[in-house]
């Protein structure tokens, strides 16, 4: 049985969550900043369908990216070091969303709807969720968006419409958050992009135990902007 959050209801523990799906922990009807952000304080995210109920998830294990593990191909380094591109933090959130929202692969659909479009967007002007882009030639050609706690960032999509684009922009903001001493970046579920790039699977317990410590660091708010050396 999947629990049924009520509004204003807290989540039900982690530990809770169905083994299949990985993760799933409850569903529910109120997507806002506010239960977002009590979400990802307690290692859970939203990830649903348009046709479904806001579902909520804490998987085991969970795909994380230190960011001193960060690995760079030597191809995707040659392209860092041409320099030929912009990146940039936070200067178009809803617009990131949008084209992480578009359907690729052949979807027909997106679990990035308007509501959850709204919602990040919140949290986007309290200082809590932010976008990296990389701009080519004065258009944006690929990016990602994820929210800041503390030293803890979750990533939540990334969009490319250039070759590498949103690697580049990746990069960047690993070796920024690893400046301001963050120490762990949320990937949610495996794949095999992140995993080429440093990302690894860890137990939902240890995740959690880091969790505890990172989300209680004095944020990093406002809008972001980054440092240029870092590539």
């Amino acid at each position: 049985m999947i629990h049924w959050l009520r509004p204003a209801e807290p989540f039900p523990p982690v530990e809770t969550a169905l083994a299949e799906p990985n993760g799933l922990l409850a569903a529910g009807d109120e997507l806002s900043a506010e239960r977002l952000l009590e979400a990802y304080q307690q290692g859970i995210f939203p990830w649903f369908n348009a046709d479904q109920p806001v579902l909520w998830w804490s998987p085991d294990p969970r795909m994380v990216l230190l960011p001193a593990e960060l690995r760079v191909a030597r191809s995707l380094a040659k392209v860092l070091r041409n320099r030929v591109y912009e990146v940039r933090a936070d200067s178009a959130f809803r617009t990131v969303m949008q084209a992480c929202a578009e359907p690729r692969n052949h979807q027909n659909g997106t679990w990035i709807s308007p509501p959850m479009i709204e919602a990040y967007h919140a949290l986007h002007q309290r200082g809590i969720a932010h976008s990296i882009e990389t701009w080519i030639d004065g258009e944006l050609a690929g990016g990602l968006y994820g929210v800041a706690i503390g030293r803890m960032f979750y990533g939540e999509s990334m969009f490319t419409r250039v070759t590498d684009a949103s690697k580049i922009a990746l990069v960047h903001l690993v070796r920024q958050l690893e400046r301001w001493g963050f120490g762990m970046i949320d990937c949610q579920m495996h794949t095999a992009h992140l995993g080429r790039m440093g990302g690894r699977e860890i137990p939902r317990a240890a995740f959690m135990r880091k969790l505890g410590e990172l989300v209680n660091y004095p944020p990093i708010s406002g809008t972001w902007a980054l440092d240029h050396d870092l590539a």
